[in-house]
């Protein structure tokens, strides 16, 4: 079932990167009582004595960043990747110059979040900005030739019915600005927008955070609109060449059978998340493209029928997003393919991985974003870039280099045959990627070709004179 607030339940944290041990822990220790004494009430979390666990930060006010204009590409690249907690703009050079260069070897797409994951409160009180973090942050993708996409969420406190000067961040990611609020946001957004001209692509908000009615057992479609639509226009009054996109809903599944205008093998689709979608696509301003996120397991049942089989609802979600769109663009800002404790090796992770990417391919996905989970130490990174202490590249990091070289949005796709059916193939004129999607050695006859594969072997093959 969907949780109260409407979140997803996994492992990944929206708090800022820490300026100290003695800092964090008085943060929260502070942190700690304030939610002792305040337990969550109303669903925007407007409440009697809610304040801030945290002084926010304001630093002296500097003028913006100078970046580079984003990488001239002859396509657009398609794939790219989300920056969360932790990533290579605050580490010892080294370690940034390495990460810098994996990202940079193909241009691709790099997102931020205006408040948490990796960045401090942008506006701790009306007016006052602190964009320190967030330029860091813009320094680092320019600096990896990034073509730079910003996530408008989440919101300081005190749009958010909380304390001026403070942030909360246990809340972060769970309160949505009050009504009489969603003005100044769509301010402050507009001040990121200029504060970072070169970043042209913004998506509002993220997975309808604090917009789930428990009263109603449904999403609010209508708040949440109310609030992209004043975004919308206030990032347009900006520049009329800046992209704005939404709902970001996230669409979940469940194993058994329900009501819903969309389901598979891989499960039933919650009509709860359609139906926002539907009101969004219905009653928004405008848009230059609709974001989704997901994930291939069920609420119940994990992944079904298989491990990758599951991953089939990505296309079949992206389809019915373009007929109710008439073939708006489709970004996937986020996707997950892994259980919850799956134990799964690196190698079947990123084959399985592959044959997601495969699927966002095939059904014309125009944007599909991989979120990062970085670490700031330690040996076991699962589905990283890089290694956290010695920035070396990551198996993930090579599949979104491939795919974002040889298969960006627009490429003619070509029909290849495998023997096999455990050999995925996606192949367009001068480049093929092969997936072995058994745990066994497998030899098959591909595109005319005898390929014996490894386990979970994933192979790339030049074709015709390219």
């Amino acid at each position: 079932m969907i949780p109260n607030d409407g979140r997803h339940t996994r492992r990944r944290s929206p708090w800022p990167i820490a300026v100290g041990a003695g800092v964090l822990a008085v943060a929260l220790v502070v942190a700690i009582m304030v939610y002792a004494g305040n337990r969550v009430g109303s669903r925007d979390g407007s409440r009697d004595g809610y304040k801030g666990g945290e002084v926010a930060q304001v630093g002296p006010s500097e003028p913006a960043p100078s970046l580079r204009q984003p990488p001239q590409t002859e396509n657009w690249p398609r794939w790219g990747v989300t920056h969360t907690q932790y990533s290579a703009d605050n580490t010892p050079r080294e370690l940034t110059d390495r990460a810098s260069d994996i990202l940079a070897r193909v241009p691709m797409l790099q997102n931020q979040h205006v408040m948490g994951w990796g960045v401090g409160n942008p506006e701790p009180s009306p007016g006052q900005y602190n964009f320190r973090d967030l330029d860091r942050r813009l320094r680092f993708m320019s600096s990896s030739r990034a073509l730079p996409v910003i996530t408008l969420c989440c919101a300081p406190d005190w749009m958010k019915g909380g304390q001026a000067g403070r942030t909360d961040w246990s809340k972060n990611d769970t309160v949505a600005p009050k009504r009489e609020n969603f003005d100044d946001y769509a301010k402050l957004a507009a001040q990121v927008a200029r504060q970072y001209p070169t970043v042209k692509y913004f998506m509002v908000w993220n997975e309808f955070k604090g917009f789930w009615d428990p009263s109603t057992s449904r999403w609010d479609a209508e708040g949440y609109t109310e609030l992209y639509n004043k975004v919308y226009d206030a990032l347009k009054k900006v520049s009329g060449d800046i992209q704005v996109g939404g709902p970001y809903m996230p669409i979940e599944s469940n194993a058994r059978a329900s009501a819903s205008e969309l389901s598979g093998p891989w499960g039933t689709v919650d009509q709860r998340a359609l139906d926002a979608i539907e009101y969004w696509i219905e009653h928004k301003k405008g848009a230059d493209f609709v974001v989704v996120d997901g994930a291939s397991m069920t609420n119940d049942r994990a992944n079904i029928p298989d491990d990758f089989g599951a991953q089939a609802k990505f296309s079949a979600i992206t389809t019915w997003l373009r007929q109710k769109t008439n073939d708006m663009p489709v970004w996937w800002a986020e996707w997950y393919v892994e259980p919850e404790n799956a134990g799964w090796s690196e190698e079947k992770r990123t084959a399985v991985q592959a044959t997601t990417l495969m699927e966002f391919a095939k059904s014309g996905v125009t944007t599909a974003l991989y979120w990062n989970p970085q670490q700031k130490s330690g040996a076991d990174c699962r589905g990283c870039l890089w290694t956290p202490d010695r920035g070396e590249e990551m198996p993930m990091a090579g599949l979104l280099s491939g795919f974002t070289r040889w298969f960006p949005a627009g490429v003619k796709l070509d029909e290849v045959q495998s023997s096999n059916p455990k050999i995925k193939v996606l192949a367009q004129e001068r480049q093929m990627v092969m997936v072995n999607t058994s745990d066994a050695p497998v030899t098959a006859d591909v595109d005319g070709k005898q390929v014996t594969f490894k386990p979970y072997e994933i192979k790339w093959s030049g074709r015709g004179d390219g």
